[in-house]
C-alpha cells in the first residue's frame, strides 16, 4: 500500500500533547479505543469547532484531570490506514500544568524519563519522530498502517 499523499483527505482530526518536566515525558497507558494497551502521548479528536490547541488542552484534561499550558505547535502526523480510517494529527508539547495527574477511564499515567522511553510498547511510527521532537525539532510525517503494523514511513524535518 502506498497512499497518494498529495490526494489524501483525512477523515478524522486529532491531536497529540506530550507534556514536559524536566527530562520527563508524561505517557499514558491507553485503557480503551485506538491504541488500547499501548503507550502514547494523550489526545484525542477534535470536536466540531473546537482548534486543535483547544481540543489538545481539552483530552488532557479528561485523560489526566491536568491542565497543560505552554503549549507548543511541533508538527503533524498523516496517518493511513488499510481499513480505510484516515487520520491528520497536530502534536503538541506543554512546557507545564496545573494539577496532579490521574488515572481515568481512559488512561493511566506515568512519567518516563526522555531517554527511557518504552518505544517497544507504543506504536511503530513514535520511536522515528518522537525523540527529534522532544529534541526540539519540528516535523512533519507521513505512514501508512496495516491494523498495529507499519508499512510505510516519511518524515520532514524543520527547524
Amino acid at each position: 500500500m502506498n497512499t497518494d499523499w498529495k490526494k489524501w483527505e483525512p477523515n478524522m482530526r486529532a491531536t497529540l500533547v506530550f507534556v514536559l518536566r524536566g527530562n520527563e515525558v508524561l505517557l499514558i497507558h491507553k485503557k480503551r479505543g485506538l491504541g488500547a494497551g499501548k503507550i502514547n502521548g494523550p489526545g484525542g479528536k477534535i470536536e466540531q469547532g473546537e482548534t486543535p490547541l483547544q481540543a489538545g488542552v481539552r483530552e488532557v484534561e479528561e485523560e489526566l484531570k491536568i491542565t497543560p499550558f505552554n503549549l507548543e505547535e511541533m508538527g503533524t502526523l498523516h496517518f493511513q490506514f488499510v481499513d480505510g480510517l484516515a487520520i491528520h494529527c497536530v502534536v503538541f508539547i506543554a512546557t507545564g500544568f496545573r494539577g496532579t495527574p490521574k488515572e481515568t477511564d481512559e488512561a493511566i499515567p506515568e512519567w518516563f524519563v526522555i531517554d527511557e522511553i518504552p518505544y517497544g510498547q507504543m506504536w511503530e511510527d513514535d520511536q522515528y519522530w518522537l525523540p527529534g521532537m522532544l529534541g526540539g525539532k519540528k516535523f512533519m510525517a507521513w505512514f501508512d498502517f496495516d491494523d498495529e503494523a507499519m508499512l510505510s514511513k516519511q518524515i520532514e524535518w524543520g527547524d
